[in-house]
């Protein structure tokens, strides 16, 4: 039998990044041949991008000892407790596309998993709340420098909140270091609407903003910084859904309710006619095990993220300390061409205890980098949550 330790690097390379990133933290202390292997710029894990994690971040009011902060890696299938960031820790946070941010009295942020905090010149208008996406532009002179565009929310003036301002969207430059003022959300959508009653998705250059309750939905061009017409989208039976952007895909997810009786589906939605397909169900066991209740409004707390081929559904209602489960879209040639995918459900191991109760809970999903982990093991505590 051949010894590990007798193959050339170019196999060790190939078997090692097969790994799950925990794993690959763990072998990189093995010894120094493989420290250098996983560490190098050219190795990349296959599951670094395939396979988003799950964060959950959860805020206390009162107390920020009580905040707590947790990320799942699908193919370990493991949650792992995450040091608490001090700079995100009350009602201003929020994420988007692996990064968090507080808006309000600054415009901060930060990549996730990470120490290091940038913070912007200030919005034009201070808010709450708000949509946020991430996007690269080709007009920037460093690509690798990301663009933000803040939509929506509720306009903050001192400890005070003016739910009537229709606020302008605005871009951040990253050369200037300044922000751009852009047309306001279509009036369909009423003033003081924030993320806890919308949902957005940013997809091919378009960032679409969907309203969870009201199903209007309006996207914005990030070149021509127009909105199209405001539609309705809404399958029949729809109670509530949130729009996501997967992979080559955007997906329409949430509650139906039938003569048969309540259903979570999903629903593939063609971006420029927004006509829809479903092409997946959740079991019916699984969906009633993220709740231990029958009462009429129990849906309500159900939250939905996804990126790449997974979607995230979970209940933040603390009573069963937000169950979840994860969904994960594969896509054969008959299956792309028919507009659905294959999709195999299956529940997420609960939180690691001690779950404290939390007052708002952040939810988004982001592809992980090992590098950047590796990088701040010496330094930064959210390496340590690994190993």
């Amino acid at each position: 039998m051949t010894e590990f330790k007798s193959l050339s690097v170019d196999l060790m390379e190939r078997i090692l990044c097969l790994l799950p990133i925990p794993t690959l933290i763990r072998a990189s202390t093995v010894c120094k041949l493989w420290y250098s292997i996983i560490s190098s710029s050219t190795f990349s894990s296959s599951s670094s991008s395939l396979h988003p994690w799950f964060f959950l971040y959860g805020l206390h009011n009162t107390s920020s000892k009580n905040n707590q902060s947790f990320a799942f890696d699908p193919i370990s299938n493991l949650w792992f407790r995450l040091p608490s960031n001090t700079s995100f820790s009350n009602n201003n946070t929020t994420s988007a596309a692996g990064f968090l941010f507080t808006t309000a009295p600054t415009f901060s942020f930060s990549p996730v998993l990470s120490r290091h905090i940038s913070t912007t010149s200030p919005l034009h208008y201070s808010r709450v709340n708000p949509l946020l996406g991430v996007f690269y532009s080709s007009h920037t002179h460093n690509h690798n420098r990301p663009s933000f565009i803040v939509v929506g929310g509720v306009r903050f003036v001192g400890n005070l909140v003016d739910i009537e301002d229709r606020l302008a969207i605005e871009m951040y430059n990253p050369d200037l270091d300044s922000w751009d003022i852009c047309p306001p959300l279509p009036s369909d959508f009423p003033t003081g609407f924030s993320s806890s009653s919308l949902s957005s998705a940013l997809f091919k250059g378009r960032f679409y903003v969907f309203g969870i309750n009201s199903s209007f939905v309006s996207s914005f061009d990030l070149e021509s910084h127009v909105w199209s017409s405001v539609q309705t989208l809404r399958p029949p039976g729809v109670s509530f859904s949130f729009l996501i952007s997967c992979k080559d895909r955007l997906v329409l997810a949430g509650i139906c309710n039938s003569q048969a009786g309540s259903s979570f589906n999903l629903w593939r939605i063609d971006e420029k006619t927004m006509e829809f397909s479903e092409f997946a169900i959740m079991p019916q066991d699984l969906l009633y095990s993220l709740f231990d209740s029958d009462e009429d409004d129990k849906f309500a707390s159900l939250k939905c993220v996804g990126l790449g081929d997974l979607i995230y559904v979970f209940n933040e209602d603390y009573h069963k300390r937000y169950p979840a489960c994860v969904c994960e879209i594969t896509t054969t040639t008959t299956t792309e061409q028919s507009g659905g995918g294959k999709c195999k459900w299956r529940r997420v191991p609960q939180l690691p205890s001690p779950v404290n109760k939390f007052h708002q809970v952040i939810s988004f999903c982001s592809t992980v980098s090992l590098h950047s982990i590796l990088r701040g093991r010496g330094g930064d505590a959210g390496a340590e949550a690994y190993v």
